[in-house]
């Protein structure tokens, strides 16, 4: 692996800066006490360049062994950045994986054509929107999930915040949830999927998991900084499309376009969520843009995943954002619907205003 990191540092000191950190990313112990020389030889990490970057850093590429990985999305994060994430002065840019690494990694299932697939939106980009918010009954949650099926939205997911509070059990409230949506897609022909958020540790996911498979959703939320990049890895063999969260993305001195876009894309998110430009969040539009592009730009054989901005959206920019991001992106639009006097006459419109955009598009 071909790891790219920024570090402040002045011209003397930077070699010695990067050799640091080569070591605390792979064996983290002096180097001339390890007696094993495949150790020395192909674990140890190498510093293969050093750039100058803004004023007073530099880019410094280490080349780390993909075998310490074990090929495990939560171990690949711990020798990216696990100590050297504890100095404030080193961020973690990109990585340049082989393409057997990748495979070995598997990336989304389903993806972009795997979504577009199950929801029949085809030839135009896909809308989202958010039950919320939490406290609300399990009824009133339902019906909130009714309305937006009833308007065609493609993907219902759960607010981040929802879980399994007293206000509305995890089971209950997803069967309910499911059993409204499967209704409204009997009465229209939609093919909306509800994707309920999973959380707590590995016991409680999997009970989460069993209830909802059972209940018969479509899809699932994870929010992978919160419950692993582990977890994410291994949900992608229960069959379901996976959108992932970007809540704690930005506790760490990652860069955005690695994390949201490649890294949990590698993890096997088929959809990744992130802060939409001109919203709630400080994203710029070129980093929004890089977002996008690397989670559904050819990587290997890995299937590219569907950017979802969020954070803020309001229906007047939908043409905007179409524009500016193109049809592979589904627009996840939450407040500004739940703030209108009839919710499901809001939600037609974000689905309508898509669909003619598609329209007008074509030549």
């Amino acid at each position: 692996m071909q790891v790219t990191y920024r570090l402040a540092a002045s011209p003397a000191d930077v070699e010695t800066r990067a050799r640091a950190i080569a070591v605390e990313q792979s064996i983290e112990m002096p180097p001339h006490a390890v007696r094993n020389t495949r150790v020395s030889d192909c674990v140890l990490g190498q510093v293969t360049d050093i750039q100058p970057d803004r004023p007073g850093h530099f880019q410094v590429t280490i080349a780390l062994a993909s075998e310490t990985t074990g090929f495990e999305a939560g171990q690949l994060m711990n020798m990216l950045f696990g100590n050297s994430s504890l100095h404030p002065d080193v961020e973690l840019l990109d990585i340049e994986i082989s393409a057997s690494t990748a495979g070995r990694f598997g990336g989304p299932r389903f993806g972009i054509e795997g979504l577009r697939r199950l929801t029949g939106a085809h030839g135009r980009a896909m809308t989202c929107t958010a039950l919320k918010p939490q406290g609300s009954t399990i009824s009133e949650l339902a019906s909130l999930a009714r309305s937006f099926a009833h308007a065609g939205i493609d993907l219902i997911k759960d607010d981040h915040g929802l879980a399994d509070q007293h206000s509305a059990p995890f089971a209950e409230r997803v069967a309910a949830i499911q059993h409204a949506v499967a209704e409204a897609n009997a009465r229209t022909g939609h093919r909306t999927l509800y994707a309920p958020s999973l959380t707590g540790g590995p016991a409680r996911q999997l009970a989460q998991l069993e209830a909802a498979r059972g209940a018969g959703v479509g899809a699932i939320l994870l929010a992978p900084m919160v419950s692993g990049m582990g977890a994410l890895q291994e949900l992608t063999e229960q069959g379901l499309p996976i959108l992932a969260h970007p809540a704690l993305a930005g506790a760490g001195q990652i860069a955005p376009p690695l994390l949201l876009g490649k890294l949990f894309r590698l993890a096997g998110a088929d959809a990744v969520i992130y802060p939409n430009h001109g919203g709630r969040f400080s994203f710029s539009p070129e980093l929004c843009r890089a977002v996008a592009d690397t989670a559904r730009h050819p990587w290997h054989t890995l299937a590219p995943a569907m950017p979802v901005p969020a954070g803020g959206i309001q229906p007047s920019r939908i043409d905007e954002l179409l524009a500016f991001y193109g049809n592979d992106v589904m627009l996840l639009i939450g407040g500004a619907l739940l703030e209108a006097d009839d919710i499901e006459t809001a939600a037609r419109e974000f689905v309508n205003r898509v669909k003619a955009q598609a329209e007008e598009s074509r030549p």
